[in-house]
């Protein structure tokens, strides 16, 4: 039998699309090369009010698209809205956000009795990791490693501790395992990713975030390792040494900020004050002179005023990041935030979020301006009409004009200013 998978949101959902992906194939499953597979499987989002509708859209217009294939709806938004997917779309499987590893067997068990399924665990504070064993999810060169899932952080905004359940770490000799596959499998890069990556080892209590990362940085064969995410104060003086002991750490850190006024840190229940957050910035940057730093950004929360905003855009110009991923606050209900007084209307956040944007394209085109007559070592992605793409530690994208590169392999380069790509 053929099977397709299609994931929504994050790139921990595309992981384990991809581990489940090498489990059929175990059993004997083939991926389909066509359109008419024999099984359509879909990872859903739920992070926003946007992801929820098109969860809903991509379930319908592939039960639509593909309506004799067994239909297997899984992930975020199936988690907190099994019984509406039950009862008005009907798909033949529903997964929540744990059990994932199991829809193998549930494919088995409905080819054998056609009777549709529903495996949705509503104590979600009881989850336990689930365990795909050894698997790849790769952007070319690139491989993603999913360490941990779940958060305990509470966030006021977030509906993902509600949808992903408790904080639960994978064992680390599984993590080691599965890195081992990867260097072995040739890929010139690791990414390590899950819902709350720096918080990794806190259930455990023998091992935590900057431990595993030296582990993982000891391993034969290694060539660049690189950290999808971590918060500031998941970052301690372990990892910050790391930088210097080992070269294949790349030089790239994205940290949530998501306000800088001292009034919405609090109303968002973010665990850091402005004082520690830039505290710790400034140690990094003092440690790891040409690292780049990214951070998220929310505007428009509740009661958001004009000062707040101007306080989060100085705040983020006082930490000198240079690039911004920022998104207009989505109302989730069963949060914190979902009922607070002094809603922001749209057009306000589409105003600051255009204000930011430009901050963050400034900020950008002058940090990759200040290596122009350097030499970097860059990871070449992919071949293009022009040459090929590349990459550097500190995710300087490089066009290279070059014919005679080859994908996967790292090369030494003067960054002139036309090879920059924005």
């Amino acid at each position: 039998m053929t099977f397709k998978t299609f994931s929504l949101g994050c790139k921990v959902n595309s992981y384990e699309c991809s581990a489940l992906a090498s489990l059929l194939i175990k059993k004997g499953y083939q991926l389909c090369d066509d359109d008419n597979p024999d099984i359509f499987i879909i990872n859903t989002c739920s992070v926003t009010a946007t992801a929820d509708q098109k969860s809903r859209q991509h379930i319908r217009k592939f039960m639509n698209l593909y309506p004799h294939a067994i239909m297997v709806v899984m992930g975020c938004y199936s988690q907190g809205n099994y019984k509406y997917i039950q009862d008005d779309i009907n798909p033949h499987i529903i997964v929540g956000t744990s059990n994932k590893s199991l829809v193998p067997d549930l494919i088995e068990r409905y080819l054998k009795n056609k009777e549709r399924i529903v495996l949705v665990d509503e104590d979600i504070r009881k989850m336990e990791y689930d365990e795909f064993g050894e698997t790849s999810y790769s952007e070319n060169t690139r491989a993603y490693l999913k360490i941990e899932d779940g958060c305990d952080n509470f966030c006021t905004y977030c509906l993902i501790p509600y949808r992903r359940g408790r904080l639960r770490s994978r064992k680390p000799e599984d993590v080691l395992k599965e890195a081992c596959h990867l260097i072995h499998l040739g890929y010139s890069e690791i990414i390590l990713t899950g819902i709350d990556v720096g918080g990794y080892g806190q259930d455990l209590g023998n091992i935590n975030f900057s431990t595993l990362v030296e582990e993982i940085l000891k391993l034969d064969g290694l060539k660049s390792l690189r950290i999808s995410s971590i918060e500031a104060s998941q970052i301690d003086e372990h990892f910050i040494a790391l930088f210097k002991k080992y070269p294949s750490l790349a030089h790239h850190l994205h940290i949530p900020l998501q306000s800088g006024s001292k009034k919405l840190l609090k109303l968002m229940n973010r665990k850091y004050s402005k004082e520690e957050f830039l505290a710790k910035i400034n140690r990094v940057k003092e440690e790891v002179k040409d690292i780049a730093l990214t951070t998220d950004v929310i505007v428009g929360f509740p009661l958001e005023s004009d000062d707040d905003f101007m306080e989060t855009y100085n705040f983020i110009k006082e930490c000198g990041f240079h690039q911004l991923h920022v998104f207009p606050f989505s109302a989730r209900k069963g949060t914190g935030a979902y009922l607070m007084k002094g809603q922001v209307s749209s057009d306000i956040k589409k105003k600051r979020v255009a204000a930011l944007l430009a901050l963050s394209k400034e900020s950008w085109e002058k940090y990759t301006n200040s290596f122009i007559g350097k030499t970097v070592t860059a990871l070449i992605e992919k071949e293009v009409k022009n040459g090929f793409i590349a990459r550097t530690s500190n995710y300087i994208q490089l066009l290279i004009s070059s014919k005679e590169e080859k994908v996967g392999s790292y090369i030494d380069i003067k960054i002139e200013k036309n090879m920059i790509v924005s």
